[in-house]
C-alpha cells in the first residue's frame, strides 16, 4: 500500500513538473531535435516514476537495437508499466505512436503532442492513415517509433490480436520491425487496477526484421513473423518465471 501511494504521488507530480517541461519548450518553439529536451525529458520522467514504485528494468537482447538506423519497435502491452520500462529504457529517440484517447490525459496527453508524438484514430480509416504517414515521415528523417501491436492493454496478460497498423508503417517506410516483449508488467499494474506489486520487468528484444522490398500486401506476413518472435519471448519469460 505504501509503495502504491509512492507511485501515485511521483506520477502525478512527475507528470505535472516534466509534462510542464516539454510543453513550455513546443511554445517557446525550441527545436525537436535527435538528444534534445524532447528526448531527455520523457526519459528523465519514466525512470524516477519506475523508483518510486520499486520497479527496475533487465533487458534481453539490447544488443539488437541498431545504432545506425532507425526501426519500428513492435511491443506487446500489459500495462501501462510498459510505456514507463519502454520510455526509460531505448537507447535512441523514438516517437510513440498512440490512441488517441491518451491525448485526454491532463498534462500527459498535452506533453506528448509536444514532443511530437503522433496519436492514432483507430475509427476513422481515413484519419489514421494519414497519422501513420506521418510516422512515417518522421521515421525516414531518423526518428524510430514505438508501437504497441495489439492497440490497447490486456486485461488477462495473454496477447491479443495484432493489428495491421505496425506492420504498414514498418513497411511505408521501409526500415526494419524490430520486436519488443515487455515480461512481468502485468503483475505489476493489472488494465483497471490502482494497487501496484513491484517486481522487476524484463525487456526482450529481437532481432530487427527486415521490410526492404516489402509491399503492402506484406504485411500480414510481417505481423506473423513479428508475432512468432514475441510469443517465443512470452514462453521464455514464463520458464524463467518462478
Amino acid at each position: 500500500m505504501i509503495r502504491g501511494i509512492c507511485y501515485l504521488k511521483a506520477l502525478v507530480v512527475l507528470t505535472i513538473y516534466y509534462g510542464s517541461k516539454v510543453i513550455f519548450a513546443a511554445m517557446l518553439r525550441i527545436e525537436n531535435t535527435h538528444g534534445g529536451v524532447y528526448d531527455r525529458t520523457p526519459r528523465d520522467w519514466a525512470r524516477k516514476v519506475l523508483r518510486a514504485a520499486g520497479v527496475r528494468v533487465n533487458t534481453i537482447g539490447f544488443e539488437h537495437i541498431p545504432k545506425d538506423r532507425p526501426v519500428v519497435y513492435v511491443s506487446n502491452h500489459q500495462s501501462f508499466f510498459d510505456i514507463l520500462a519502454l520510455s526509460a529504457t531505448l537507447p535512441y529517440a523514438f516517437r510513440l505512436v498512440a490512441k488517441k484517447e491518451l491525448a485526454k490525459v491532463p498534462i500527459f496527453g498535452q506533453a506528448i503532442k509536444a514532443a511530437g508524438h503522433i496519436y492514432i484514430d483507430r475509427q476513422r480509416r481515413e484519419a489514421a492513415f494519414e497519422s501513420y504517414e506521418r510516422a512515417a515521415s518522421v521515421i525516414q528523417q531518423g526518428m524510430s517509433a514505438l508501437i504497441f501491436a495489439e492497440g490497447t492493454r490486456s486485461r488477462t496478460g495473454d496477447l491479443l490480436p495484432f493489428k495491421k497498423g505496425p506492420f504498414v508503417l514498418a513497411i511505408a517506410a521501409q526500415v526494419p520491425a524490430l520486436p519488443v516483449y515487455c515480461a512481468n508488467s502485468f503483475d505489476i499494474l493489472p488494465k483497471g487496477h490502482i494497487r501496484v506489486r513491484p517486481r522487476p520487468i524484463t525487456l526482450y528484444f529481437g532481432e530487427p526484421i527486415e521490410t526492404a522490398g516489402m509491399s503492402y500486401e506484406d504485411r500480414d506476413e510481417l505481423s506473423t513473423k513479428v508475432r512468432t518472435v514475441i510469443e517465443g519471448f512470452r514462453d521464455d519469460a514464463a520458464r524463467r518465471s518462478p
